[in-house]
C-alpha cells in the first residue's frame, strides 16, 4: 500500500483502486480533542478537492477534503459513538471514508511522506 497527504493535511492510503482517507495526526492535534465527525453518503460521488466530511472539535468545526475524485464506498461507522479515534489513531483506526478512485492519476499531485513531513516542517 502507498500513503500520499495533501496540503489540507489529509492522507489517503492506497491498494489498487480502492483508497482510505484521514486526517493526518498533525492536523488532529491543531483541531484538539474531536467530538463529532461528519461523513459523507456512501455511493457518493465526489470531485478531487471537494469538502466531504467534516470534523468538529472543541476548537474549531474543519472541513474535510478528498484528495481524490472517485465514489465513496465505505464509510467509519466506529466514529459515530468514538469520534475521538481522529485523535487517538489519526493515520490508523480514526480513519473517514474510503474511496474507489476514478481517475488514479491525480494521486500524482499529492506529496509522499517525506515531502508532506517537510512541508508541516516549514509550517
Amino acid at each position: 500500500m502507498t500513503r500520499y497527504f495533501s496540503e489540507d493535511h489529509e492522507w489517503i492510503e492506497v491498494e489498487g483502486d480502492l483508497g482510505t482517507v484521514g486526517i493526518t495526526d498533525y492536523a488532529q492535534g491543531q483541531l484538539g480533542d474531536i467530538t463529532f465527525v461528519e461523513v459523507p453518503a456512501e455511493g457518493a460521488s465526489v470531485s478531487k478537492g471537494d469538502s466531504v466530511s467534516v470534523v468538529d472539535s472543541v476548537k474549531a468545526a474543519s472541513d474535510v477534503y478528498t484528495p481524490v475524485s472517485g465514489t465513496i464506498a465505505a464509510v467509519n461507522e466506529a466514529l459515530v459513538d468514538q469520534p475521538e479515534l481522529v485523535n487517538t489513531e489519526a493515520e490508523t483506526g480514526g480513519w473517514l471514508f474510503r474511496v474507489t478512485l476514478s481517475d488514479a492519476a491525480e494521486l500524482g499531485t499529492l506529496m509522499d511522506e517525506a515531502a508532506y513531513k517537510s512541508y508541516v516542517d516549514s509550517l
